[in-house]
């Protein structure tokens, strides 16, 4: 199955992005970033950000936007069947010289999970002025730690505000 990625979640004041490799199968459904009910993304999110969670997608875009956070996936496009990155095949990266080059005051890019950097430092070459900080996958399928484990590892994005 061919998949697109999304148009990125982003201010022009963001001071740290967040990447995925490519929305899982319900994420592209529903049409909303991590969109699978069993991920912890917006959960984390809320948390870490000190916010009353929402179910809303239009809020949780907002409280991304209102703390400085971009959110994007490394990915513009591939071929996978169902939603583990293992099964990505023919990818082909979103361009980040342009969007870097359109969000100056990016600092710092997290990757969700270690396919995100990994497919990130495969395709795209950036200057050595960001700090890369690669934290465990949010999805469900990532069961090698338990939620506060993976939460507290992702708290990391507090330091950075």
């Amino acid at each position: 199955m061919k998949s697109f990625s999304f148009p990125p979640i982003s201010t022009a004041h963001a001071t740290i992005l967040i990447l995925g490799t490519m929305p899982g199968t319900k994420s592209l459904e529903i049409q909303q970033y991590y969109g699978h009910p069993r991920n912890n993304f917006w959960p984390f999110m809320f948390e870490i950000l000190n916010e009353n969670f929402s179910e809303s997608y239009e809020a949780r875009k907002s409280v991304l936007l209102k703390h400085n956070i971009a959110l994007w996936d490394v990915l513009q496009f591939c071929d996978r069947i169902g939603s583990l990155d293992s099964a990505i095949k023919n990818e082909i990266s979103n361009d980040f010289n342009v969007f870097l080059k359109n969000h100056p005051h990016i600092k710092t890019i997290v990757f969700n999970g270690q396919k995100a950097g990994a497919l990130f430092k495969k395709y795209v070459r950036v200057n050595e002025s960001y700090t890369f900080i690669t934290l465990p996958s949010t999805s469900p399928a990532n069961a090698g730690k338990n939620y506060e484990a993976k939460l507290n590892e992702w708290k990391v994005i507090r330091d950075l505000k």
